[in-house]
């Protein structure tokens, strides 16, 4: 996927969180019971819903650009695997939260976000390509203080969200750490001996032939 098309359907994911919180502000109306409540029923809309609700502007703010960095990136040097990995990170993320997180209403995005951060840094220890270490590097350098995150240090804070992310990011980036970008699909032609197999028994007078499956 080109950088253009990367960003601009980032930024169409990212511009529905900003909407939703508009919303909420002008209307008065808090959407947050949207969010996961772990094991209740109600709760599983959650799974989907929650990564696009936020407390307040700062809590949407703080999300917005690491959410177009690492999504953006993703899409863009893992493009053939980023459909099914951004869809597992964000519903491996929720529903792990609905089953293990403290019962609460859980909201935001961060919970991908670190799931995201995860699969980038992890790909490059798994893969140990130059592309994926040296994003790897960028993670590391850019959003290090992430760790203090997933640690239960501020109150209000959905620190299992971040763990959970996490472990499911570095999941992924396992379970695709084989599938390289830069393989080509070769054409698998058949062998000369598949020919010979398939024919049988030519009976010259009437040209027929006898297939062997």
């Amino acid at each position: 996927m080109t950088l253009y098309k990367s960003l601009k359907y980032t930024l169409y994911i990212a511009s529905v969180f900003w909407v939703i919180k508009i919303f909420e502000y002008v209307t008065r109306f808090s959407l947050s019971h949207y969010g996961i409540y772990p094991r209740t029923q109600d709760g599983l809309i959650g799974v989907l819903a929650s990564p696009f609700l936020h407390g307040d502007f700062p809590h949407l703010t703080s999300n917005t650009i690491p959410f177009i960095v690492l999504t953006a990136a993703i899409l863009i040097f893992y493009r053939r695997i980023s459909i099914p990995v951004l869809a597992a990170i964000y519903l491996g993320t929720g529903m792990l939260v609905w089953l293990l997180a403290r019962s609460s209403y859980h909201i935001g995005a961060s919970g991908v976000i670190y799931g995201e951060a995860a699969f980038v840094l992890f790909s490059g220890i798994f893969r140990k390509d130059i592309k994926s270490i040296a994003l790897s590097i960028a993670v590391v350098l850019l959003y290090g203080g992430m760790v203090e995150g997933i640690l239960p240090t501020k109150p209000g804070v959905s620190w299992e969200s971040h763990l959970i992310g996490a472990v499911v990011g570095a999941a992924v980036a396992y379970f695709f750490r084989k599938f390289k970008e830069d393989e080509e699909e070769k054409e698998q032609l058949p062998k000369f001996d598949d020919y010979k197999r398939g024919y049988r028994n030519v009976e010259n007078s009437y040209m027929k032939y006898n297939y062997k499956e």
